[in-house]
């Protein structure tokens, strides 16, 4: 097992490139990836980083040419060819080739695109343009490279002894984490946490003591590197990006209204059973499941990604049951900002209703909470979004109205079109 404190004070972190791979990335890019390059493979797209807690000033805090640098090594980085053969010949969600020839072999020469980066009023503006499939993939690197250079920051000034005594304090709070889950009764618990990790030799520690601590409870890792590395279950399905562009393409409100839902006509051509998973609250839960198609209640289940999670357990719940769907056979993914707390009380919520997973990710790869000085290392909310297609802007309003983003005619806009009335807000943590 990687020392990482003695790693990070011998080598200020230079032998560790942030990224070491095109898979060291979440494997729901790579699956929505694929759809895309079947379906919309010349729709341009731009990508722009977003800093939703702004009283972290990164442009403070990183060094510019330092990030350039990690950016730099990103583009020079190609599929390994044991990286390339575990794609095309391992069994995912049951299914052998879930990648087909044509996909593997664009993504054997891709190199990801070029960027742009300036500093404005202490934020860094990161923006990727190009064809959908190319620029897709810079999102999960770009956090995580932004994450990290972050942590190092705050690192940096720490000498061995203090650094040793912060990791073993972050990795006791791990394992007290650990041993509060083996008490939640029919666990099934996923790592979600690439996006915003403190580092990728912490989320592999911490997929590590999951993967120890839980057993079988523990059913895998969004992250393709870690999985393929550690033998484990690569984890993911599909996000909130594909009906945003999906959406922006849209030239009537009426196309605006199908989109969604278009999505998911493609999406169910590719895949089935456990990857056909619904994410309704793009535009609202509410509305999305009152106007869904009859086939979608056919599905295997939903992901909760924002909102009141009980709230959108309970419309899908209802959903089902007035479709004539048995709910107690559906499964309800859970997946946003959870900590333990959360975790048992959703589990507990829940039994015996449906079945019950979860995707844990900030608070589990990045959760140095309180053991730092002001604590500097405390997890904030940093995202890279879809802001638009073809030249028009993306929207989305989320269940929780402190998500939303896009230009306000736009989101009146389709806030008529979704049919989403007062909505409540809830602080964004992560």
């Amino acid at each position: 097992m990687v020392d990482i404190a003695t790693r990070v004070w011998s080598h200020k972190w230079k032998m560790d490139p942030i990224v070491r791979s095109l898979i060291d990335t979440d494997f729901y890019k790579l699956l929505m990836c694929q759809s895309v390059f079947r379906n919309k493979p010349d729709t341009q797209v731009t990508f722009s980083l977003i800093n939703r807690s702004k009283h972290i000033r990164l442009a403070d805090l990183i060094d510019e040419g330092e990030l350039r640098e990690q950016l730099e090594h990103i583009r020079s980085l190609s599929l390994s060819r044991g990286e390339s053969t575990w794609l095309r010949g391992n069994t995912f969600y049951g299914k052998r080739q879930m990648f087909r020839p044509d996909f593997m072999e664009w993504f054997e020469n891709l190199c990801l695109p070029d960027y742009h980066l300036e500093k404005r009023d202490g934020q860094y503006e990161l923006t990727f343009e190009g064809s959908w499939p190319e620029v897709m993939l810079w999102e999960i690197p770009a956090l995580s490279v932004l994450m990290e250079l972050r942590g190092r920051a705050v690192l940096n000034d720490m000498r061995r002894f203090e650094l040793q005594v912060l990791y073993a304090r972050a990795m006791t709070k791990l394992w007290e984490k650990v041993e509060r889950l083996r008490d939640v009764p029919d666990l099934r618990l996923a790592d979600f946490g690439t996006r915003r990790r403190h580092s990728f030799l912490w989320q592999d520690w911490c997929v590590q003591a999951m993967h120890e601590g839980l057993g079988e409870n523990f059913v895998g890792t969004s992250n393709c590197l870690i999985a393929k590395n550690r033998e484990l279950e690569a984890i993911g399905t599909n996000a909130h990006e594909l009906p945003m562009v999906y959406s922006a393409l849209a030239e009537t409100d009426s196309e605006l209204a199908r989109a969604p839902y278009d999505v998911l006509e493609d999406w169910q051509e590719e895949h089935d059973g456990n990857l056909r998973i619904i994410l309704p609250d793009t535009y609202g839960t509410e509305g999305f499941l009152k106007h869904a198609p009859d086939w979608l209640t056919g599905w295997t289940g939903i992901r909760i990604d924002s909102g009141d999670p009980a709230a959108g357990a309970e419309a899908a719940i209802r959903w089902w049951t007035e479709r004539g769907e048995d709910p107690r056979e559906k499964l309800v993914i859970f997946s946003d900002g959870l900590d333990v707390d959360k975790i048992a009380e959703l589990s507990t919520q829940f039994a015996g209703r449906c079945r019950v997973s979860f995707g844990w990710g900030t608070l589990l790869t990045n959760d140095f909470r309180g053991l730092v000085q002001n604590d500097a290392l405390s997890p904030f909310s940093l995202v890279c979004k879809a802001v638009s297609a073809n030249g028009k802007p993306t929207v989305k309003l989320s269940d929780n109205p402190n998500k939303a983003m896009g230009p306000e005619g736009e989101v009146e806009r389709y806030k008529r079109v979704f049919g989403v009335g007062e909505q409540v807000g809830v602080e964004v943590l992560v």
